[in-house]
């Protein structure tokens, strides 16, 4: 079953893929379409839904309050690869390397296998043999490594 967080994420991208790449909802309604609180919405558009991300989000909190999202788009896929690459600090968790995968597998920057691919190579048991505080160090090297790897070739 897949978690609250993902629905969520799954929910809001095909409202925005419906909607021209905008979206315009409301933290209640969506909480109440997906039986959560709000909280969790907001804790989704903070991690999921970030220029690093490609998406811009704009909100009004209280009575009457929004949320808007838009797709940013970007002229050419190795423009917003090469964003993501210097946006990218110096470690990187299994899951903040799925979104990111995941984002690029949206922008259709990367195909399915290749997608597969990267998320096998920077996964925990893939680096089981790395000592738990360097492996997001040593997991954001592999992982910058093959998306220049996918741009330059």
């Amino acid at each position: 079953m897949a978690r609250i967080s993902d629905l969520i994420e799954d929910i809001i991208k095909q409202m925005i893929d419906q909607n021209d790449g905008r979206v315009e909802i409301t933290r209640s309604e969506l909480a109440d379409r997906v039986n959560c609180v709000p909280s969790q919405i907001t804790y989704v558009l903070a991690t999921r839904f970030t220029n690093n991300q490609g998406y811009l989000v704009e909100s009004r909190r209280g009575g009457g309050g929004w949320i808007r999202i838009r797709r940013v788009s970007l002229a050419e896929p190795t423009h917003y690869v090469m964003h993501a690459l210097n946006a990218m600090g110096d470690a990187l968790s299994q899951h903040q390397a799925e979104v990111l995968v995941r984002n690029f597998l949206d922008y259709e920057i990367i195909a399915e296998p290749a997608a597969r691919l990267i998320v096998a190579a920077v996964s925990d048991r893939a680096l089981i043999e790395v000592d738990a505080d360097r492996r997001d160090r040593i997991r954001m090297a592999i992982f910058k490594n093959m998306l220049t790897s996918l741009i330059v070739g």
